[in-house]
C-alpha cells in the first residue's frame, strides 16, 4: 500500500502544530498507522540543524537560511518520508516544502526560480497528498506569539520578525492555495482548538477514507469543503 502524506502549514501562530497532534490522536484511535514528523528537525541531522538555524541569538544570512532547510529536507525525505510512504502510512508533516516557497521566497525575497529548483533538488519531487493550511490575521499570529513568550516559552529568529515580513509570508501561502485547490484546504483559527479540530476531521477522514487508509469508528461529520476557507 503506498502511504498518505499530510502537510500542515501556516505562519507562526496559526495552530497547526496543535492541530497536528490533535489529528495524530485521533487518526490512531481510528486505526490508522500514523507517523508524525516535522521541518526541520525530523532527523537526528535535522534536529541540529534546527537548532541552529533557530537559534534567536544567531545571524544567519538568507542564503545560508535557504540552503540549510534544503539540506534538512533532503534528509528528511530520503531518510524518514519516502520509507514510511513505502510502507503505507499515514504522515503527518509540521511544514514541508511550502515553507520554503512562504518563507524565504516571499518572505526573504528569493525568486520563484531558485527556490523551485531547490525544492526539486531535495524533495526529488515528493508532493504532499493533501496540504492543510491553517489561516489567520497577522495581527492576531503576532498576538499569540506574545502570549506564548510571556508565558516563558523560549522564542526563535522567526518570532522576532516584523509584521511586513509575516504578511508576505501569509499571502504567499494563500497565493499557493489558490494555485494548487486540488491538493490546499484552508482552515480559519479563529475559534478554539476543539472546533478547528472538528473541521480538520471533516476534511482529512472522508480523504483518508477514500484512500484505504481508514475506516472511521465515528459518524463522519457533515460534509468536506474542499476549496474554500472554514
Amino acid at each position: 500500500m503506498v502511504g498518505t502524506l499530510i502537510t500542515f502549514e501556516g505562519i507562526d501562530g496559526s495552530g497547526k502544530s496543535t492541530q497536528l497532534r490533535l489529528l495524530a490522536n485521533f487518526l490512531r484511535s481510528q486505526g490508522g498507522e500514523v507517523l508524525v514528523t516535522r521541518e526541520p528537525g525530523g532527523t537526528p541531522v535535522g534536529l541540529r540543524l534546527r537548532a541552529a538555524l533557530l537559534d534567536a541569538q544567531e545571524q544567519v544570512d538568507p542564503l545560508t537560511e535557504l540552503l540549510v532547510f534544503a539540506a534538512d529536507r533532503a534528509q528528511h525525505v530520503r531518510r524518514v518520508l519516502r520509507p514510511a510512504l513505502e510502507v503505507g502510512q499515514i504522515v503527518l508533516s509540521d511544514r514541508y516544502a511550502d515553507a520554503t516557497k512562504a518563507y524565504q521566497g516571499a518572505g526573504r525575497g528569493f525568486s520563484a526560480e531558485l527556490i523551485s529548483e531547490i525544492v526539486q533538488l531535495a524533495t526529488e519531487g515528493l508532493i504532499p497528498d493533501l496540504t492543510l493550511l491553517f489561516d489567520l490575521s497577522v495581527t492576531e499570529s503576532s498576538a499569540r506569539t506574545r502570549r506564548r513568550l510571556a508565558g516563558r516559552q523560549k522564542g526563535d529568529r522567526l518570532d522576532s520578525e516584523d509584521p511586513e515580513f509575516h504578511t508576505r509570508v501569509r499571502e504567499a501561502y494563500l497565493g499557493l492555495a489558490g494555485k494548487e485547490p486540488e491538493r490546499f484546504r484552508i482552515v480559519t483559527t479563529k475559534g478554539s482548538a476543539e472546533e478547528t479540530h472538528e473541521r480538520v476531521k471533516e476534511i482529512v477522514v472522508p480523504f483518508l477514507e477514500a484512500r484505504g487508509q481508514i475506516v472511521s469508528r465515528e459518524p463522519a461529520a457533515a460534509g468536506s469543503r474542499q476549496t474554500q476557507p472554514l
